[in-house]
């Protein structure tokens, strides 16, 4: 059935979503005002980035140190930022880093706004939590857009993700990423063991279109 209602979605919301997405766009979520250039991925038309926020409302963010890796237009940072949290936002689009400025600005909240390959540009520090909707369909990114979809022919975003998180994270930090059924998990847990980590799922969702996971990261100690 998923199968099916997938094939007509393709056949007919999508080409109509395409066209809807071409240009820049204003979203509404809660309290919280976007402005979205159709470089930039669009929060409102898929399931990921809320099912993160919704997870992270859970949390108790207040005076919490907060990095949003690839935050996009930055409704998950803006989220954060006005539950009280000490934001940084990241994003390697250039243009997505120009719309989380404007963006900060409309909601009237404090966000450290960088430019950053992961973590090149950021400086060494310990976070409480980090936040990842990452790309994850195996395609070199060929355009800055694409680098919210594409991971690398063979998963090069989350090798580069898992060679420099330790540095970035202490004992108790919360490291939470959504990913979905379409995506190559194994390759991702295999990435995340080689370089020391361990993948817990700590939610899943079904839809019509797909399924959500939602994975807590911890660097792997013995006998875990």
């Amino acid at each position: 059935m998923r199968r099916l209602v997938k094939y007509v979605v393709g056949q007919t919301y999508k080409p109509l979503l395409v066209k809807y997405l071409s240009g820049t766009r204003q979203y509404r979520y809660r309290n919280i005002r976007l402005e979205i250039p159709p470089e930039v991925f669009h929060p409102g038309f898929f399931f990921s980035t809320k099912r993160l926020l919704k997870f992270l409302a859970g949390y108790h963010l207040a005076g919490k140190r907060f990095l949003e890796l690839g935050a996009g237009s930055g409704l998950i940072s803006i989220f954060a930022a006005k539950k009280g949290a000490f934001v940084t936002a990241s994003d390697i689009n250039k243009i997505a880093v120009t719309t989380l400025r404007k963006n900060k600005f409309a909601n009237e909240v404090e966000l450290n706004v960088i430019e950053s390959d992961m973590f090149a540009a950021i400086p060494p520090q310990r976070f409480d939590f980090i936040a990842i909707n990452p790309p994850y369909y195996k395609k070199y990114p060929g355009t800055a857009k694409d680098y919210a979809w594409y991971c690398g022919e063979n998963g090069e975003y989350f090798q580069q993700l898992f060679q420099g998180l330790a540095n970035y994270i202490h004992p108790g930090s919360h490291v939470l990423m959504v990913l979905c059924d379409a995506c190559d998990l194994d390759m991702i847990k295999s990435i995340a063991a080689l370089n020391g980590f361990i993948m817990h799922c700590v939610s899943a969702k079904t839809n019509l279109l797909e399924k959500n996971f939602i994975y807590s990261i911890h660097q792997n100690v013995q006998g875990s």
